[in-house]
């Protein structure tokens, strides 16, 4: 693609409509975008799901080599016919104006009750870019898990949070057997798995 070409519109808007604004927003967007052939397809109607920015947290422990994940009930799970306790890793939504690193230690703190000694960026990605606005920014976060409750979250929020741990090798083997069934969790576990080395040795410290 040619400076020329990014110059040029590839998507022109013909309405932007509201369709419930809520704790979310569906919005209703008729719009034409530029094929690549060079010419513009007719009028598309799509429905976009808009949330804030949101921030994932990977917690590990470099000494016992065991990551942290929290169990919890998940509603689009329940309606998509799924288990809806979830055992996933911490994640959050921003507030206009916070930082992400910010973000992500009070995500921690709250649904684990941990504190990050030290904490990596790691990944920006878009978990469901046909129709969800999310962008999602990952986080590595050194933690110490030898005083670990049993539960965690945030009760202002109604949050009931079961705490679990995982050694890396069990964390290795669910990924090889499909048993991870969120995204986050995949790409947390995929990326420890290539960096845990490393990791292991700037946090033993």
């Amino acid at each position: 693609m040619t400076e020329t070409d990014l110059a040029v519109p590839r998507v022109h808007i013909e309405s932007d409509t509201i369709g419930y604004d809520g704790v979310f927003r569906l919005r209703r967007l008729t719009l034409r975008h530029r094929r690549f052939d060079g010419e513009f397809t007719p009028p598309l109607v799509r429905e976009v799901f808009d949330r804030p920015k949101a921030v994932m947290i990977l917690p590990y422990d470099p000494v016992a080599e065991r990551i942290v994940l929290v169990e919890q009930f998940r509603v689009g799970a329940f309606a998509a016919g799924h288990n809806p306790w979830m055992i996933e890793l911490a994640a959050g939504m921003t507030e206009p104006g916070e930082a992400l690193d910010a973000v992500a230690r009070r995500e921690l703190k709250e649904e684990t009750g941990l504190e990050a000694r030290h904490m990596e960026e790691f990944a920006n990605f878009l978990p469901s870019p046909g129709a969800l606005s999310e962008k999602v920014t990952a986080f590595a976060a050194c933690v110490d898990i030898s005083g670990l409750a049993e539960f965690g979250g945030n009760p202002g929020e109604h949050e009931d949070l079961r705490l679990h741990t995982w050694s890396v090798e069990e964390a290795e083997r669910r990924l090889d057997n499909g048993s991870i069934d969120t995204a986050i969790t995949l790409i947390g576990v995929a990326w420890l798995l290539r960096h845990r080395e490393r990791l292991n040795r700037a946090w033993r410290t």
